[in-house]
């Protein structure tokens, strides 16, 4: 695919995208080479927290640019070490390492859990995860994942993840044995289709790790930075994890990823984890500048209310519809379609000028910016209902 103005061609083809090329952003919106404007509720696959082109974030990336990109990550910089400070202040961990991606920082979960297991528990070096989970796209990530359309891609795959089912602590139970250090999951599993592990599971996957010696890591590369109501969505059950992955959200739409962990579960040696780019003062400056805007209780809660009327809203028309439920919590959350109609869905509603997601055949995912509006839900909502109504995709029950 190619044309006079863009050279598709020249860009490996790993995935399948419309001709649509985006040019300018602003807060919910888009607007494409001729023009045309989109509201966006996908905004990077939740990287957008504060929407397309935050004057903050600009501004933070500027004045950044005008000062230091990055000396190498063999010296201290000021932004670095104040991103990392904020983040110890408001979460329960003590270390951060920062990473240019989710999947990196989960890369670096995994080594720092393996580690620990040489140290302190005989060489153990298992790691049970999910299945439905989505860990990133490097060999060992995708090993982590339990997406299914990973099983025959890039074999062998990295051993070491037996598969347990969210939400039953008893799979969990039986997995564990003397090569076991660690359980890892996304508290809610965005790509299968925003499948939340419930709050009593969360806490029970807490006792038991500590009951056995073993690391908790929470893979919140979707969930962290406010998409939940809260800043992090550990809070929501009141628990405190070993070990924290963040990616997505955190840069406000540049690639920046942090691994967090506690003083206990930190035991990198020199020597033992790096990255050329890891930590660099441009990304870290505007990590800061989105930390201060949606660490704010009074941002939080707005997100809690945007999210309650989101959800209110789908739930409304997939009466209307007769359709599923609406799962999720915050700014992240589903629809359930009933039946395989996502990617129809998704394609009349670019040509209408709504970016929506189907994770799933049967399902639709939201994922806008934090401080969207709610003239902005309804407008998306009012664009599902007509198309759901166009398509006959569902009978009228109201």
């Amino acid at each position: 695919m190619t044309n006079a103005m863009h050279p598709f061609n020249a860009l490996m083809q790993i995935t399948a995208r419309p001709p649509t090329v985006f040019v300018r952003g602003e807060g919910s919106w888009l607007w494409d080479d001729s023009g045309k404007r989109y509201l966006d509720f996908i905004q990077g696959w939740a990287v957008n927290c504060l929407g397309h082109s935050p004057p903050a974030v600009a501004a933070a990336l500027a004045e950044q640019a005008k000062l230091l990109l990055t000396p190498s990550p063999a010296f201290y910089n000021a932004p670095t070490l104040r991103l990392a400070k904020a983040l110890v202040d408001h979460s329960c961990f003590d270390q951060v390492f920062f990473t240019n991606s989710g999947a990196e920082a989960n890369e670096g979960a995994i080594k720092l859990a393996r580690k620990y297991g040489a140290l302190h528990r005989g060489g153990a070096y298992e790691i049970i995860t999910f299945e439905g989970a989505f860990h990133g796209r490097t060999l060992a990530t995708m090993s982590a994942s339990g997406k299914k359309a990973f099983e025959p891609l890039f074999e062998p795959k990295v051993s070491g993840f037996p598969k347990a089912t969210l939400n039953d602590i008893g799979s969990v139970k039986r997995l564990i044995n003397d090569n076991t250090i660690a359980v890892m999951l996304e508290p809610i599993q965005g790509e299968a289709g925003v499948w939340p592990a419930t709050d009593q599971f969360l806490r029970d996957l807490r006792a038991l790790t500590q009951a056995q010696g073993l690391l908790l890591i929470f893979d919140e590369i979707q969930t962290g930075m406010g998409r939940t109501g809260k800043l992090f969505h550990y809070e929501h059950a009141d628990i405190e994890p070993d070990i924290m992955t963040l990616g997505k959200g955190i840069g406000g739409g540049v690639p920046l990823a942090a691994l967090l962990a506690t003083q206990a579960a930190s035991c990198f040696e020199h020597g033992d984890q790096g990255g050329t780019f890891n930590g660099n003062p441009l990304m870290c400056a505007a990590g800061l500048a989105v930390l201060e805007r949606v660490g704010e209780p009074d941002f939080l809660k707005s997100v809690r209310d945007s999210g309650l009327f989101l959800a209110s809203e789908l739930q409304r028309i997939s009466a209307r519809h007769g359709l599923g439920e609406v799962r999720g919590r915050g700014l992240l959350v589903a629809l359930d379609l009933k039946h395989p109609i996502g990617a129809s869905i998704v394609a009349q509603a670019l040509e209408n000028g709504v970016l929506l997601n189907s994770p799933q055949p049967d399902a639709l995912r939201f994922m806008p910016a934090l401080n969207l509006t709610r003239d902005e839900i309804s407008e998306m909502i009012d664009g599902l209902d007509v198309i759901l109504t166009k398509m006959g995709a569902a009978r009228r029950v109201a």
